[in-house]
């Protein structure tokens, strides 16, 4: 489980929540991680004809749907955690570790193309 106090508190919070619900039968890691999805194509949805300078630039019904969606984003990855006992902010910091050696700056600065193994060209 998370060691973050605040992160810790929401799971808590997220699994009283589904307890006095009875909703564990569903959520399932299946089923939370098809959620998750779900709601990450909905915030999509929100930038999906817009320009990059619109992107940056929402007005405040955009802002605050973005907002809404993001924070069922965000419930449903810390359901799952929780369910699965993956400690977050562990796994962030061992695939930023990972993404450093995949990713050195040098080799990829600028860059908007997906890096090649070191041996290959990019």
């Amino acid at each position: 489980m998370t060691t973050n106090p605040d992160i810790a508190d929401l799971q808590r919070t997220l699994r009283a929540f589904a307890d006095e619900r009875d909703w564990h039968q569903f959520h399932t890691p299946k089923n939370l991680a098809m959620a998750l999805g779900v709601e990450a194509a909905e915030l999509i949805e929100i930038f999906q004809w817009l320009t990059p300078d619109q992107s940056f630039d929402l007005d405040a019904d955009q802002r605050h749907a973005a907002s809404a969606e993001m924070a069922d984003v965000f419930i449903y990855l810390l359901r799952l955690a929780d369910v699965l006992d993956v400690d977050l902010i562990d796994a962030a910091r061992a695939k930023i570790a990972v993404n450093a050696q995949r990713y050195p700056a040098s080799v990829v600065r600028g860059s908007a193309r997906k890096h090649r193994e070191p041996n290959q060209k990019s």
